[in-house]
């Protein structure tokens, strides 16, 4: 929803400096037609003259028009639609009466399909450059069998002057111009809204990151305060419970205790493994041999098993440098997070391939609950989960254990259908 928002606001500061640069461009176009005409022989009131000044003011008229529209209208797309469709109509008028064929004015058909990518994106932008072509090539066929009696500045120069074949090459010429510029803008555009997309999740990941490093700072400090309480601890309650055998009650109350202590003490664990993730040496291994024991010894847990069934799509021979216990925790938490996320039975998917930039890809999917479009931005936050016995750190885990190799875990999700976790690691040439 946010995303959305963000894409109306753009769209609405794009508009709005559509309708100021109209307002320039015709008193630009107003102004520089006095000029060249004060000192030529036509006078200032001749006939094409006072139809391009008819233009200028209703062009004017249409841009006030649309300032005041503009805070009202609810439908962008189709309000920023009908503005350009009409600019193509009157730059059409501006051609036919500044001599159509011979007009210095058809660039203008260019400009429009530039702001109509930024404005449209790609179907729309396509649209009003075929538009433009198609109300070129109609207006200089009309012009060149009679139909229609353009204004031109200089006598004589109409396209009925030039052989057919050279309006025909001009109109094609047009035509391909206005295509070549639509896929221009449009490549450029999408290049531009990439970028722009790539900086923004840049400039989250950082946040993220700078928040977990605090907070992990903190939980460190922590954990080793109450890491030994909880040994000293656990060891009492373990020497206490060999001597509660005649006592059932307090025995039972005791196996509580040792439970609880265990669970706090593995909840510690996890604090010093978010905060600081164990450093080991760099290794080079085989993805898919790593990931194929790491699945082993997941199906074996006893709490997986009987309900969950996972599935290895594993490519061979791909090869990468970390430290092997940094995967293993990585692939452990992900198979963890995709069980949690399966309430009675289902399937996971683990799958191993690698893309063109020398980059291997591992993806853990299942076919769980998914993960709502509120909850999906906070899932790598510390401490935040959904889950009643969960304690939030498994991905922010994960993100901290990916952040020295230059990887980032991506998410997507759909209610009801599932989740797929992705991340790249650099890939090497494999050994000899």
């Amino acid at each position: 929803m946010k995303e959305i928002n963000n894409n109306n606001n753009d769209a609405y500061q794009r508009l709005k400096g559509l309708i100021f640069f109209r307002v320039l461009f015709i008193s630009l176009l107003l102004g520089s037609t006095i000029v060249l005409q004060i000192g030529s022989t036509h006078s200032l009131f001749d006939k094409s003259l006072l139809m391009l000044y008819g233009l200028i003011f209703g062009v004017a008229i249409l841009s006030i028009c649309y300032a005041i529209l503009f805070n009202r209208v609810k439908r962008i797309e189709i309000f920023s639609s009908i503005q350009i469709g009409i600019d193509t109509l009157i730059i059409s008028c501006i051609i036919f009466v500044t001599g159509c064929f011979s007009s210095i004015f058809s660039f203008l058909y260019l400009v429009v399909i530039i702001y109509s990518t930024m404005l449209l994106y790609k179907k729309g932008s396509m649209i009003i450059a075929a538009l433009c072509a198609i109300q070129y090539g109609i207006i200089v066929e009309l012009e060149y069998f009679g139909f229609i009696n353009p204004f031109p500045f200089e006598d004589g120069i109409t396209a009925s002057s030039y052989p057919w074949n050279q309006v025909q090459y001009k109109i094609i010429i047009i035509t391909l111009a206005c295509i070549s510029v639509a896929f221009l803008s449009n490549y450029l555009a999408e290049q531009a809204r990439k970028t722009k997309s790539e900086l923004l999740a840049m400039k989250e990941r950082i946040k993220r990151f700078e928040k977990m490093a605090a907070m992990g700072e903190m939980a460190a400090r922590m954990a080793h305060e109450i890491k030994n309480p909880i040994a000293s601890i656990s060891g009492s309650i373990q020497l206490l419970t060999e001597d509660m055998y005649e006592n059932p009650q307090k025995d039972r109350l005791m196996r509580i205790i040792h439970k609880e202590a265990d669970r706090l003490g593995s909840l510690v664990n996890n604090y010093l493994l978010f905060a600081r993730p164990p450093i080991g040496k760099i290794e080079k291994i085989e993805l898919g041999k790593s990931i194929i024991e790491t699945i082993e010894l997941f199906e074996k847990d006893s709490k997986n098993s009987g309900k969950i069934i996972i599935l290895k799509d594993i490519a061979p021979n791909v090869w990468t440098e970390m430290y092997p216990v940094h995967l293993h925790q990585i692939l452990w938490n992900l198979l963890l997070n995709a069980s949690e996320a399966i309430e009675t039975s289902g399937n996971i998917k683990v799958k191993l391939y690698s893309i063109k930039n020398k980059s291997a890809v591992i993806e853990v999917a299942d076919d769980g609950c998914g993960i709502t479009d509120n909850n999906i931005k906070s899932i790598y936050d510390p401490f935040f989960t959904t889950k009643p016995k969960g304690t939030g750190l498994g991905l922010s885990i994960v993100l901290n254990i990916l952040k020295p190799y230059e990887s980032w875990l991506e998410v997507e999700s759909k209610i009801n259908v599932g989740s797929v976790f992705m991340f790249k690691l650099k890939q090497i040439d494999s050994l000899n």
